[in-house]
């Protein structure tokens, strides 16, 4: 069995059951063809639980600390990812993504760069949008609503795919890109936990 579905497999039947994973928005991901998830990041964990809840492989951009533990260096490579220097300013991390793209797989991205522990979205860093801008990805906003406590639920929340047409036509900022990106992510993270609230 492929490593990735290998990991892909322990992942699910350990988190699903301890964080009582509920996705929403699997149909926004489209079935073929270059794909860039960018989500929020609020633990080590969004990794994985980007991979388990999405049907395609998914290939990350994660912070190259997470290599240094042994543990989460077999883990984060068992799901595809590579790792990259803080600020997205590695260019062979850079160049390996939009190879993935070009290859008509998934990317995941957490633009913020690191963990926001207080729950709220922080400001994302210009990679996703040059991701997005040097690209023709698919960008699918992913809200992940927490906390990552056991047998608290944690949501999985997949926007409609941002239309990136004049962004690139106008050749935008990657900035600028990023800044659009995190709104959506913002959006469906308000929108979502307002949710739960309510019921």
């Amino acid at each position: 069995m492929k490593l990735y579905k290998l990991g892909k497999l322990v992942c699910s039947l350990i988190f699903y059951p301890l964080y009582r994973i509920k996705v929403t928005g699997k149909e926004n991901i489209p079935k073929d063809g270059p794909v860039i998830i960018c989500a929020n990041h609020i633990s080590n964990v969004d990794p994985p639980v980007v991979g388990i809840t999405n049907k395609r492989d998914v290939y990350f951009l994660a912070k190259e600390e997470l290599f240094k533990n042994r543990f989460l260096e077999k883990l984060m490579k068992s799901i595809n990812a590579f790792p990259i220097k803080r600020g997205m300013r590695d260019r062979n991390a850079l160049r390996k993504g939009l190879d993935i793209l070009k290859e008509n797989h998934v990317l995941g991205l957490f633009p913020e760069g690191s963990r926001q522990k207080n729950g709220e979205i922080g400001k994302g860093l210009a990679g996703a949008g040059f991701f997005a801008l040097r690209s023709e990805a698919t960008i699918v906003p992913c809200a992940i609503i927490g906390p990552y406590e056991k047998l608290k639920p944690l949501k999985v929340v997949y926007g409609k795919p941002i239309d990136m047409t004049d962004y690139r036509e106008q050749k935008a900022s990657a900035q600028v890109v990023t800044d659009r990106i995190m709104e959506e992510i913002r959006q469906l993270h308000e929108f979502h936990s307002e949710k739960s609230v309510i019921t």
